[in-house]
């Protein structure tokens, strides 16, 4: 039985439509392939918009009034100044010297703090089970402990009458927090102590990660501890670097309750000063609610710059994040 040629060409582009028509008929992803991942993040979108991006139009809002206590009472009415409460602020020396200390401040809490949680990370791979297992304890427990609970304690070891460390320094009734650079070390002592944890655990996890014949090599070429973290690790952990410090630098930069506590509300005559405690003195103690929300706009917008160019900087070293 022969077939003709156009019998066979019809069969063939009958079954070409058919298999058309089943694709045309079979369902397609909700809103695309490109969109499905942004419906799965929705919700938490909304719940981060509400407790986030409400705040800040607020913040940003009442930095361009006149909104004092006055207005708070009603008693006079609320205007509109622009930018003056901005210029108002940057006119003023004291804020600029808060800002320096503040940025000199956090710089050290980060540096003091990457490099405490590094080197015990590095420590935790070369201990045994159970001394890793006490260290990452005592370490979580630090990292657990309320800002005011771990500063009223540090108070009380470095107090200069019933405090040990005075005692075991020999230096008798010396006041940590009567000096401004010693009130600032006790206070950068205090925030590391309560930071390095999360340094700790994050780059531990990281170098757990890494090949161990990757460093097996490095150590049978002669390598020191120093030079394969400078050479081996730090480069590998680059990315999980990057994550610990920018939190680091908006931790840091926004410290408050160790400042206050420890210094009693900024020092004396205000000389350990740091903007999240100035912006509190100008908006609740001073009630200029006004300035005291420009100092938080401007604290935003330096921690949103520093990051933007840190990782601009990453980029273009092609790393990828």
């Amino acid at each position: 039985m022969t077939v003709s040629p156009s019998s066979s060409g019809g069969a063939v582009r009958g079954r070409v439509r058919a298999r058309r028509g089943t694709s045309r008929s079979s369902p397609r992803p909700l809103g695309g392939a490109s969109s499905t991942p942004w419906i799965y993040l929705a919700p938490a979108l909304v719940v981060l918009g509400g407790l986030l991006v409400y705040p800040v139009y607020q913040l940003g809002l009442i930095s361009f009034l006149e909104y004092t206590q006055a207005q708070v009472s009603g008693g006079e009415a609320t205007t509109f100044r622009g930018f003056g409460n901005y210029a108002e602020l940057f006119g003023d020396g004291e804020f600029w010297r808060v800002l320096l200390a503040t940025v000199v401040f956090a710089a050290a809490c980060v540096v003091s703090t990457l490099a405490v949680g590094c080197a015990l990370a590095v420590l935790l791979t070369r201990v045994r089970a159970v001394p890793r297992l006490v260290l990452m304890l005592a370490a979580l427990g630090a990292w657990a402990t309320p800002a005011v609970t771990g500063s009223t304690v540090w108070l009380l070891l470095f107090d200069p009458d019933f405090g040990p460390v005075n005692r075991m320094l020999g230096l008798g009734d010396h006041s940590w927090t009567y000096g401004r650079y010693s009130a600032f070390l006790l206070v950068l002592l205090e925030v590391v102590w309560c930071s390095f944890p999360f340094v700790m655990v994050t780059v531990y996890a990281g170098i757990r990660a890494v090949p161990a014949e990757v460093l097996e090599a490095a150590a049978l070429d002669g390598a020191s501890q120093w030079r394969i973290w400078r050479s081996v690790l730090a480069p590998m952990l680059r990315p999980i670097l990057v994550v610990v410090t920018i939190q680091s630098v908006i931790w840091d930069f926004k410290v408050f309750t160790q400042i206050y506590v420890m210094t009693n509300g900024g020092g004396i005559a205000g000389q350990n000063l740091v903007l999240n405690v100035y912006a509190y003195q100008k908006a609740f103690a001073s009630s200029q609610y006004s300035l005291g929300s420009a100092i938080g706009v401007v604290m935003l917008l330096i921690l949103l710059a520093v990051t933007l160019v840190y990782l601009r900087l990453l980029r273009r070293q092609g790393e990828e994040l």
